[in-house]
């Protein structure tokens, strides 16, 4: 029975969404009115002002806080004047229109372009000529473009001294960069004097700008390029190649030259050495003669006729010793001949008659040549007293 009459009960309709919100919304309305009935007096003209006023003073002084991010510097200005440097975090300051901020990165590198505009990563910079061109000593045109790296060392200078600092900066490095390039040869610009000219530049340009206490320090300055004018480029690279082999056959000259030196001293101190021995032995002969000869004197002062007969037989053994011929004299009771010593020692253990066999034709040409292998010495075979 029961589930008879839960199957033939109707559907519950869904709630209607706009009669609910129609229902608090004059629920809402009413409490509201009577919480002004019960409370007219607290919304009068004067109390609402005050009110208002209240609000919005507060949200005016809210205003005033800011932040500053890391490496960042606030400078507050008052009426448009200088009046504060914040550090980084959360600061406040007098609303608009007392004061107001400026936040000025003082850690950013900042770079600006001299002759040229890079367009981006893979596109050709553009040559700017009213920029890059200008004039050397030796009166040649070049193309330079240079860049120069900044940063922001005091935020103050760099907002209140300096109108447009950027502008100035560039001016001041377009002016200097001519003098000096102007003050220099053009080989000199393009070859050795990069970093001579580099580092004049930016002194030049530090040395300008700490004098308008602009608050900006130059980190660096990069030659990017300097080269003679497109039109001339033709002619410039075939003095280039002329320099170069200049260059090339010094370098040779020198090597050669440091190669040749050394022998030639080498040689000279090698004559030098042999000179001086060659001296030291000339003189310690010399010596070694005189001291024979005093020694020789001695003994002729003790008997002259016998150091006389004794340096005879020496001085005629010593002649006779580089004598190749054999000598023969022929006197009436027998023959009186001189022979190397070591050839007739030789013929005689060679031969029963040695003489013989020296005299023949067939042993002339051994004997010759066993007398110049032994360096004889002559002796006389038989001498008259």
């Amino acid at each position: 029975m029961s589930s008879e009459n839960n199957n033939t009960s109707k559907p519950t309709p869904p709630p209607d969404w706009k009669a609910e919100i129609d229902k608090h919304w004059q629920r809402l309305s009413q409490r509201g009115s009577d919480f002004y009935q019960s409370h007219q007096q607290l919304f009068g003209v004067q109390k609402v002002a005050a009110v208002a006023g209240a609000g919005l003073l507060v949200a005016w002084l809210g205003s005033g806080w800011y932040i500053v991010d890391q490496g960042n510097r606030g400078v507050v200005s008052r009426f448009g004047a200088y009046a504060d440097t914040t550090l980084p975090g959360l600061n406040w300051h007098w609303p608009l229109p007392l004061e107001s901020v400026k936040v000025v990165n003082v850690e950013q590198q900042r770079f600006i372009e001299v002759g040229y505009r890079d367009s981006g990563r893979f596109a050709k910079a553009a040559n700017i000529p009213q920029e890059s061109l200008m004039l050397t000593r030796d009166e040649n045109i070049i193309n330079v473009r240079l860049a120069v790296q900044y940063q922001i060392n005091n935020a103050k200078d760099y907002l209140f001294n300096v109108k447009d600092s950027e502008a100035t900066l560039k001016q001041l490095t377009e002016s200097v960069e001519r003098a000096v390039i102007g003050q220099h040869d053009m080989d000199f610009v393009l070859t050795e004097g990069r970093s001579e000219i580099v580092a004049e530049i930016k002194s030049q340009i530090q040395t300008a700008m700490d004098r308008y206490q602009a608050g900006i320090t130059i980190a660096s300055v990069n030659l990017q390029d300097a080269q003679p004018p497109e039109e001339v480029q033709g002619a410039f690279e075939d003095a280039i190649r002329a320099r170069e082999d200049k260059q090339r056959l010094i370098n040779e000259a020198e090597a050669y030259s440091n190669e040749i030196l050394p022998k030639a001293r080498g040689a000279s101190a090698r004559l030098l050495q042999e000179a001086d021995a060659y001296q030291a032995e000339k003189v310690a002969k010399a010596k070694g003669e005189t001291e024979r000869f005093d020694q020789l004197l001695v003994e002729y002062e003790k008997n002259p006729a016998i150091t006389r007969k004794r340096l005879y037989l020496e001085a005629k053994e010593k002649l006779y010793s580089g004598s190749r011929k054999i000598l023969i004299e022929s006197t009436q009771n027998a023959p009186q001949f001189y022979m190397p010593l070591a050839n007739a020692e030789a013929q005689a253990a060679g031969s029963k008659h040695p003489v013989a066999d020296l005299g023949s034709p067939d042993n002339s040409g051994e004997a010759a040549h066993n007398h110049k292998a032994a360096a004889p010495e002559l002796r006389p075979s038989r001498s008259k007293p």
